[in-house]
């Protein structure tokens, strides 16, 4: 079973310095149809303006993944951690117990343009965490790479949480079948280009939640860039 999410029905925040589109329901945006998918809470796809960002403010119990699409993202965090993101590296937070942290805009005259993902853990009051990873030079291969996973396998970032989350930013058209199993649920998060889902086309920012199947075939278009999560009920 498919549910696709268009691109067009997300959820829309302009606070002009911030344009944000919610896949799921999201500060002020409530949608009680969607409010999340298993144990994915949060897709947002960000546009923040140069030397714009989010000042330091508070999180727990949250395993929270930056993907930057385009740009720099500096975050500093009480942890200790201080970075930038850049297009090509996946950052994991694992809030637990807490912290607090800040996203800015690390350029002051580009946006910058990234998706913002929430996944709740498999337990609450854990210590809180940090991990990020470079795979730029993985996603040549034009395949789905795996970024991060529960134990952080195969060299992709650790999360707290048993989902495998797949990116792909594909220099050629290609295909795949991905094997599940009817108790998993898997969700397409198309970033640019077009991704084919059992026969379901999905263009940019579109998304698709799929349920109940054994394996599922995607096919992608040259060019495209997009995510796919493997996640328990």
């Amino acid at each position: 079973m498919i549910q696709v999410r268009k691109s067009s029905e997300r959820g829309d925040a302009n606070h002009g310095w911030l344009k944000s589109k919610h896949t799921f329901s999201f500060a002020d945006y409530f949608d009680e149809k969607h409010m999340g998918f298993g144990p994915l809470r949060v897709i947002n796809e960000d546009r923040i303006d140069g030397g714009a960002g989010f000042g330091t403010h508070g999180h727990r119990d949250m395993e929270i993944i930056s993907y930057v699409i385009d740009g720099a993202l500096q975050h500093r965090d009480s942890m200790g951690n201080v970075a930038v993101i850049r297009p090509g590296e996946v950052q994991r937070m694992s809030a637990g117990t807490g912290v607090r942290h800040s996203e800015m805009n690390d350029l002051q005259d580009k946006v910058t343009h990234f998706l913002q993902i929430w996944i709740m853990p498999e337990k609450n009051g854990m210590s809180p965490g940090y991990d990020q990873k470079q795979f730029e030079n993985d996603f040549a291969c034009s395949d789905l790479i795996l970024v991060a996973s529960k134990n952080g396998r195969n060299g992709s970032v650790s999360m707290n949480q048993d989902v495998d989350l797949y990116a792909a930013k594909a220099q050629d058209a290609g295909e795949r079948v991905m094997k599940t199993y009817p108790h998993r649920k898997l969700w397409v998060q198309v970033i640019s280009g077009q991704v084919t889902v059992d026969g379901e086309v999905l263009g940019a920012g579109d998304g698709a939640g799929i349920e109940q199947v054994h394996s599922l075939k995607l096919q992608w278009t040259k060019g495209t860039e997009f995510l796919f999560f493997d996640m328990p009920q």
